[in-house]
């Protein structure tokens, strides 16, 4: 690992401070610093584990793929974050389960499987994640409330009012964020400009009146 990636991996996990000196040694001897292109499958269901990844730059965006195609977002990692697929499938020395997509250029420092186990014997670094399995499952629990729940003109509603008031955004990835299909979600939005919730143009969503999508959001 270069000093570059060392001094952005510390500052983007500071838990790894808190580690002793030979557990951090270890980690900048092992770990790999990988570049992925958007678009890029990092991991996918079935692949076995490879390691531990530390986003340093970019972002990754995790799903669960049917076989028709479509895609349920799970979760994003951003740089900071950790992937809770990743831990649990080293933990349970098990393949994925979830398909890992680079959304933007990502660099990862991959953390071999020999490495992470050593790692959880320290109780900073064990801590840490267990910390973030606490918080993605709360994350994975509201997703479920919402699919479950929440008709899909509400989810859309508040997907729109939660990014802004011009959206610079595709009809198809609107459907990706929500586990749909383009189609759908072309209809809805329709339905709104129809009602002068918002305004359509190629590539674009502006919102016309929030309290309007408020309500809808809120059934």
């Amino acid at each position: 690992m270069t000093d570059n990636a060392d001094n952005a991996l510390n500052a983007l996990y500071p838990v790894l401070a808190a580690l002793p000196a030979a557990a951090n040694q270890r980690l900048q001897q092992h770990a790999q610093v990988v570049s992925v292109p958007a678009g890029a499958v990092v991991f996918d269901e079935l692949q076995a584990c490879q390691g531990f990844p530390f986003v340093l730059s970019g972002s990754l965006r995790v799903v669960k793929a049917a076989p028709n195609g479509r895609e349920l977002p799970l979760y994003r990692v951003t740089p900071g974050e950790t992937c809770i697929i990743s831990s649990a499938c080293l933990l349970g020395h098990a393949p994925y389960n979830a398909r890992g997509i680079a959304e933007t250029e990502t660099r990862l420092l991959l953390l071999p499987n020999a490495d992470f186990q050593a790692l959880l014997g320290e109780a900073a670094f064990r801590d840490f994640i267990f910390q973030l399995f606490s918080e993605r499952i709360a994350d994975l629990m509201q997703l479920i409330e919402e699919v479950a729940f929440r008709k899909l003109d509400q989810r859309l509603a508040a997907l729109l009012l939660g990014k802004g008031q011009r959206l610079h955004v595709t009809h198809q990835q609107l459907a990706d964020e929500l586990g749909s299909v383009r189609e759908i979600v072309s209809r809805l939005l329709k339905g709104f400009a129809e009602q002068g919730l918002v305004a359509l143009s190629r590539e674009q969503v502006d919102i016309l009146d929030p309290a309007g999508l408020r309500r809808v959001a809120a059934g």
